[in-house]
Formats: structure tokens, C-alpha cells, sequence
């Protein structure tokens, strides 16, 4: 397993909340929830390694 790099991330109470209550909807932690949003944000955008610029993902890569 690829290892993890520990980040702080500050955020605003209700944007935490509003998260958690996210996180808790679809079983996973806030750390993972986060991660999962930053990662499709990253692959729709065409950031990640493979992926095309404006390329929008199919519902079947979440």
C-alpha cells in the first residue's frame, strides 16, 4: 500500500459539519469522505495522471 503523507486542514465549523454529516450519510470516515471529493475534483479537472482536461467522469468511477 502506497504510503500516506499526514496534512492539516483547517476548516470552518459548519463546512466541518456539513461534511461529517456527508461522511456519515455514505458510510466513511471525514478523512476518507475528504479525500474520495478531492480526488474526483482532481480527475475532473484532468489533474491526475490518465485523465483529460474537461473530460467529465462516468457515474460508474465513483
Amino acid at each position: 500500500m502506497a504510503q500516506r503523507k499526514p496534512f492539516l486542514l483547517r476548516l470552518d465549523p459548519v463546512t466541518h459539519e456539513a461534511l461529517q454529516r456527508w461522511a456519515d450519510a455514505e458510510l466513511r470516515s471525514l478523512n476518507s469522505q475528504i479525500e474520495f471529493l478531492l480526488r474526483k475534483a482532481l480527475k475532473e479537472a484532468g489533474r491526475l495522471p490518465g485523465t483529460k482536461s474537461g473530460a467529465p467522469a462516468s457515474a460508474d468511477e465513483e
